[in-house]
């Protein structure tokens, strides 16, 4: 009984911090492309938290699909599968509701949501050039 709890509570802490080390780099895109959509400052703390939200649903969504996958053949492109497709979808909805949601300007204004959903097709962008990068 001890065993899976300790498994389960170290699994979701490594989540946590690994998801909020990968959160930095989406959360200075996010900062930089609002602030410059925008045409006024937002905050970039709270640019960070909904990156980190952002990040965690992306890990378990990604997490789960991965699972899903299991039995496919080795060396077959995620991609390829309907529910990566559809969780990446869904990623970037998430993604524009938290930033519109939670990321305000510095006069106290929230995004716009065209706004948001910029700044989240940027970081998907970036987030895919570097994963095809490295994966050659």
């Amino acid at each position: 009984m001890t065993q899976p709890l300790l498994t389960f509570l170290s699994a979701a802490i490594w989540w946590v911090i690994y998801s909020s080390a990968a959160a930095v780099i989406p959360a200075l895109i996010v900062w930089v492309a609002l602030r410059f959509l925008e045409k006024t400052p937002v905050v970039f703390n709270r640019a960070y938290m909904a990156s980190l939200i952002w990040a965690l649903v992306a890990v378990l969504t990604g997490g789960l699909v991965i699972a899903a996958q299991h039995g496919q053949a080795p060396g077959q492109s995620i991609f390829v599968l309907p529910w990566m497709r559809a969780s990446l979808v869904l990623d970037m909805i998430i993604g524009a509701f938290l930033i519109w949601r939670l990321v305000p300007r510095i006069d106290a204004r929230r995004v716009k949501p065209t706004s948001a959903c910029m700044a989240v097709a940027i970081v998907m962008v970036v987030a895919m050039v570097i994963g095809t990068t490295i994966r050659r």
